[in-house]
């Protein structure tokens, strides 16, 4: 199930290559931070699949602002859909999964420990985040539900917003010489949630080129 809260036709796109690649998929409307439109979602994957195996908590928006810019309001939308709805998905997750448990993929960032200003709020969600990853790991691995996290670097895709010169900084500080693309951050993602990763739990693995070490 492909959740989305506004671009119906990139979730449309998304469900079209699951489905010619032979696999099944649909789309949903909802925003996280709704909790009556959360549960209406994992409604939606009981009735049409019967079970959940997968959880991917990747729905995320910025919070670009010096701290002198933060209000209450933006404060509490991005701490609603970053942190808050990865607890409400992830209480849901756990009561949908079998009793043979389940993978849960959080989305963190690279920001989470590389400072950068006008990012207070977006990093300190992404470090709620890998906090979060590490001490679910430990809660819900009795029920054999693993609990990781993957922590993309800058990406052609989605948040990111950077001029050239930004952009030529950035590469220069990457070994791997490149602005990441989301099938990099994707292919770890399915990594986690699949059997190859059944003996990791608890782990936020950087995907971005390097540009941490």
């Amino acid at each position: 199930m492909v959740n989305y809260a506004e671009r119906a036709d990139d979730a449309n796109s998304t469900v079209a290559a699951i489905r010619a690649a032979g696999g099944d998929a649909f789309s949903a409307q909802a925003d996280v931070q709704d909790p009556q439109q959360l549960a209406r979602l994992f409604a939606a994957v009981s009735q049409k699949y019967g079970r959940l195996d997968i959880l991917v908590n990747n729905a995320g928006v910025g919070g670009t602002a010096m701290l002198d810019e933060l209000n209450a309001d933006t404060i509490d939308r991005v701490l609603a859909v970053n942190v808050r709805a990865v607890l409400l998905a992830t209480q849901r997750a756990v009561r949908a999964f079998s009793s043979s448990g389940g993978a849960i993929v959080n989305l963190s960032s690279a920001l989470a420990l590389q400072p950068v200003p006008a990012q207070a709020l977006y990093a300190a969600t992404k470090g709620a985040i890998d906090a979060l990853t590490r001490v679910l790991a430990r809660e819900l691995g009795p029920l054999h539900i693993r609990v990781n996290a993957v922590a993309p670097g800058p990406t052609e895709a989605g948040l990111l917003q950077i001029d050239e010169q930004t952009r030529g900084y950035l590469i220069s500080r990457t070994p791997l010489g490149r602005i990441g693309i989301p099938a990099d951050t994707a292919k770890v993602v399915a990594f986690l949630a699949s059997d190859a990763a059944a003996w990791i739990t608890g782990q936020v693995i950087g995907a971005d080129g390097g540009l941490r070490v």
